[in-house]
């Protein structure tokens, strides 16, 4: 069981989550598109598919969990998330593309609705930042896995290496300063020191656990369209705009726009990024 102030931080994360999740429906091509590649390494690690029966936590608008779908060849990805309106997206997406053996739970990772030993895999990608306690949900993504069953998982690298977060993020910070957050509180760069989750998972059973960096690229063809999009789907950057007034929010914004266009040629941004891909067996 989780302490109360670990309770209340996931009930928020779950209020906030269904409150952006029309953001992630708008922008899920550009999103989708530039998280593939993690996605990909973790299909790569659970090959072969054939009648697996997968768990997909942290699923949102459902990626890597409907092309894992696509692959089995008489199987089925379970997909759980938080946000019953982010799981809403998912169920409309795999309708759209013909994907059947899918289902969906709205649940905590930290109190997982299935029997031990449920489950031949498990995944999650851009989750483990963000759940309240990291050591109870890998104890129980251990616990529903099979013996000999694969996890993979990945989580954002260091800030240097992601400044699609930290462009936006340190302009605001410069504009309206705030407590810097405790290193322990969930956010994007949690888990991105080399080996922290990859130990915390030994910690809960994990073995024969490999460590790789993946990047990528968003391609935002405009300075516009990325603010755009991360205003629309970034609930920490949505919140501290929500309370400049109209010139502290347009000197932000064009201070971040400023900053790419010394960057980037102005109708080309591709932002890169970098993430751990962290796997390994039961």
């Amino acid at each position: 069981m989780m302490e109360q102030h670990l309770v209340e931080i996931r009930d928020n994360q779950k209020a906030s989550w269904n409150q952006f999740s029309p953001g992630w429906k708008k922008w899920d091509t550009l999103t989708m598109d530039f998280l593939q590649p993690m996605g990909n390494a973790m299909l790569r690690y659970l090959q072969p598919l054939h009648q697996s029966i997968i768990l997909d936590i942290a699923a949102g608008t459902g990626e890597p969990a409907l092309t894992i779908a696509e692959q089995l060849t008489n199987g089925k990805v379970v997909m759980t998330d938080l946000s019953e309106k982010m799981l809403e997206v998912a169920l409309e997406k795999a309708q759209k593309r013909g994907i059947h053996n899918v289902e969906t739970v709205v649940c905590d990772v930290c109190e997982l609705p299935f029997a031990n030993l449920t489950f031949d895999a498990v995944t999650c990608r851009f989750g483990f930042m963000f759940f309240p306690d990291m050591q109870l949900a890998a104890a129980e993504m251990l616990r529903v896995l099979k013996p000999g069953g694969k996890l993979t998982t990945t989580v954002w690298g260091m800030p240097e290496k992601n400044s699609w977060v930290t462009i936006i993020a340190n302009t605001i910070q410069q504009y309206m300063p705030s407590p810097p957050p405790k290193p322990e509180a969930p956010g994007m760069f949690r888990c991105a020191q080399q080996g922290l989750l990859l130990q915390l998972l030994q910690n809960a059973g994990l073995k024969n656990g490999i460590e790789t960096a993946i990047n990528s690229v968003i391609h935002c063809g405009t300075a516009e369209v990325f603010w755009n999009m991360m205003t629309e789907i970034a609930a920490p950057f949505a919140a501290a705009l929500n309370k400049a007034d109209a010139d502290l929010y347009q000197t932000i914004k064009s201070e971040v726009i400023a900053q790419l266009h010394q960057k980037y040629t102005p109708n080309a941004v591709m932002i890169h990024t970098s993430a751990w891909v962290i796997s390994g067996t039961k």
